[in-house]
């Protein structure tokens, strides 16, 4: 995996009475990296302690190989944008140019010409205020907002919430345009499958306050899949990767693994016949992947 832009070690939060953590996290520079998981699992807090906006009870976090015990520095929080998942009340009676102005005056980097881009590719209104604007609206103003600075890591809260069909496919195409200068990384919590799809280089799957692993999309979609072969129960044990298995007629052992490639391997080998695989859509892989870490974390809580 490439450099880390940035690094989470031991870190944990008490959050009412669930504890986040502890977070083991490397977050690779130049991808576009989505965190996944249930309402309430933890994917805010940890966005929330990469702002700190949110200050970790135990652990440490490094950014772009820097840690700032004393708080992340100006010029360093120059480099990151970020869209809360809730908006900020603090510019609620500015029109979408004065949030504009005031902005700029902050990031040396603020690129105006990508910014009337954004702002005419997402239809903002430019004299109203935020009070006054639907939720898209306000969505589209933040992104575009996010983006003008040029940040070398966006932090991204359920960046879609609220978007029409029409705006959440420019928020696709500008975020994927934006990722084409190369130096880029994206971190982005969502609950849209369509989403992870489109965006994401590497799932993070989080689950009650633990993370389940971070994993590269495309191997994911690769290797988990729904396997059917003519063979007896008993081979199951010594094949790879099997998380399900169900016996049907004929002698046919419905499964699935999480290594398909290595299975095929193994059953070629073994001179099994492999009666037909099915890709598993990805939010069947994600339900699977709970089912299997989740009931181990489960577990270790109770002691068992």
């Amino acid at each position: 995996m490439e450099q880390s832009i940035v690094n989470m070690v031991g870190v944990k939060k008490k959050r009412r009475n669930k504890m986040i953590g502890p977070l083991h996290l490397a977050i690779p520079q130049g991808y576009i990296v989505v965190i996944v998981g249930e309402n309430g699992s933890g994917k805010s807090t940890l966005i929330n302690m990469l702002m700190q906006t949110v200050i970790p009870d135990e652990g440490d976090i490094t950014w772009f190989g820097q840690s700032y015990p004393n708080g992340i520095p100006p010029e360093i929080k120059q480099q990151i944008g970020y869209v809360s998942e809730k908006s900020n009340l603090e510019e609620d009676h500015l029109t979408a140019e004065e949030v504009a102005a005031f902005r700029s005056y902050w990031y040396k980097d603020w690129d105006h010409v990508l910014f009337e881009k954004l702002m005419i590719g997402f239809n903002i209104p430019r004299h109203t205020k935020l009070t006054k604007m639907s939720k898209g609206e306000r969505r589209k103003l933040e992104i575009a907002v996010a983006l003008a600075p040029r940040p070398k890591l966006l932090l991204l809260d359920e960046p879609s919430s609220g978007l029409d069909p029409f705006a959440w496919k420019r928020m696709i195409d500008e975020l994927q345009d934006y990722m084409q200068q190369g130096d880029t990384t994206i971190l982005l919590s969502t609950h849209i499958v369509d989403e992870i799809k489109k965006l994401a280089d590497f799932i993070i799957l989080v689950h009650q306050g633990q993370l389940l692993g971070m994993v590269e999309k495309d191997s994911l979609m690769d290797n988990w899949k729904e396997v059917w072969i003519r063979s007896d129960r008993a081979m199951v044990e010594n094949l790879p990767g099997i998380v399900q298995v169900e016996q049907e007629p004929a002698n046919i052992l419905r499964m699935i693994t999480t290594e398909c490639k290595k299975l095929e391997n193994v059953l070629q080998a073994s001179g099994i016949q492999l009666v037909k695989t099915r890709g598993l859509e990805l939010d069947e892989i994600l339900s699977l992947w709970i089912q299997r870490d989740g009931a181990v974390i489960a577990q270790s809580e109770r002691g068992v």
